[in-house]
């Protein structure tokens, strides 16, 4: 929850409550409930991650025989990562701002957001140097990972280092940082004003790669996979302070939702919106298709899964299993690429299997990232995140 990293639905879910009348999320204020959709599609986005990961060339390319089958696969996931952690950036303001309580005091949600993403950051920190990035990371690039600083620098072999899906966390932690201030704004805003300053921070982030394209410098350049100048690269995807304006729209989308100002738009039109969004991001240049071309797009399908959930219309993301792969899915998306690249330093020379064998390698491969989540899930988070729940008195 790539939170993502770090967004927990369950623990930030509100105790159950009746929902609110089918016909009247437009017109009066939802009760708050758990997400269970939400937490669902956090292990779309996680598995969107992965799947990148596993179309970059050195991984795609030494697994196919079939050159042209490699490029496709690499050109159809080319922009997943970037979805897959956008998704998640608006939807941990979403989910905080939907279970936030006037009385929550900051201090605790600062503790329990730490014991969320810390110990399972440091745990791959340590796992991430021993079998992927000893030879290769110093002290200059390992301490600023581990302490969740590393998007600050705009220098790709800091905020890349140890265990790369980590500069996301970064990213997170101003976001927690700053979750109280927000949220205390937002609730100043009038109701009916909402939707007009949704609009302006998905044109803020419009604006950022408009002029990530005109004004920063277009090299050096970051040629596989990104096709993109390493600093607008930094300015447009990597940089915390830019970042949050996702951050900041999820926060605005869950006040629409819970004042009754939501639009009567259904899961699953906001899914095809999204589908095509992601089409549309690989036609266009890397500064718009990071995150410009879908904002919009997933600042109506979130709200539209919690709408859906609250008045208990269909979704394919609340069953059993999905409900499962989304509670692991936040230790998934630690997990996976330093699994990866520990497989692929493995098999040493080409593979070069044919398009259905490299596809089943790439299945199992997600097998045991799944199953090593699972087991990060039940010995580091799970343990790390009961402890941080305040004790009952008795």
């Amino acid at each position: 929850m790539t939170v993502q990293p770090g967004v927990e639905v369950r623990e930030a879910a509100a105790p159950a409550a009746s929902p609110a009348p089918a016909a009247s999320p437009a017109t009066a204020p939802l009760s708050r409930s758990r997400l269970p959709s939400l937490t669902g599609m956090r292990f779309i986005a996680a598995l969107l991650v992965f799947l990148y990961h596993a179309s970059l060339p050195h991984v795609a390319t030494d697994l196919f025989a079939d050159g042209g089958a490699a490029e496709t696969y690499r050109q159809v996931l080319s922009r997943a990562g970037w979805v897959g952690v956008s998704f998640f950036f608006v939807l941990s303001g979403f989910v905080m701002t939907w279970s936030a309580r006037p009385g929550d005091r900051a201090a605790s949600f600062w503790r329990r957001r730490f014991f969320k993403i810390f110990p399972n950051h440091a745990v791959m920190w340590v796992l991430g140097l021993l079998l992927i990035a000893a030879s290769t990371t110093g002290a200059a690039q390992a301490v600023p990972n581990l302490l969740l600083v590393q998007s600050w620098f705009h220098d790709i072999d800091v905020y890349f280092s140890v265990n790369p899906p980590s500069w996301s966390l970064s990213c997170e932690l101003l976001f927690y940082l700053t979750f109280p201030f927000w949220v205390r704004l937002v609730r100043r805003i009038r109701a009916d004003r909402l939707w007009w300053y949704a609009g302006g921070t998905v044109a803020a982030v419009a604006a950022v790669a408009l002029a990530a394209d005109l004004f920063v410098p277009g090299s050096p350049v970051i040629e596989v996979p990104y096709a993109v100048s390493e600093p607008q690269f930094w300015l447009v995807y990597i940089l915390p302070a830019t970042r949050l304006l996702d951050f900041v729209l999820g926060i605005l989308m869950a006040r629409i939702v819970l004042e009754g100002r939501w639009i009567p738009l259904g899961l699953l039109p906001a899914g095809l919106l999204t589908v095509a969004a992601y089409g549309v991001s690989l036609l266009v240049p890397p500064p718009y298709a990071i995150n410009a071309i879908t904002i919009a797009p997933f600042a109506l399908l979130i709200p539209a899964a919690a709408v859906a959930d609250v008045n208990g219309t269909r979704s394919p993301f609340r069953g059993r299993v999905m409900l499962w792969l989304g509670e692991v899915s936040f230790a998934f998306y630690m997990v996976q690429q330093v699994l990866l690249e520990f497989a692929r330093g493995r098999m040493g020379a080409r593979w070069a299997l044919p398009t259905p064998l490299a596809l089943a390698v790439l299945a199992l491969e997600a097998g045991a990232a799944l199953l090593c989540a699972w087991l990060l899930y039940v010995c580091v988070e799970r343990p790390a995140m009961r402890f941080a729940r305040p004790r009952k008195r008795t």
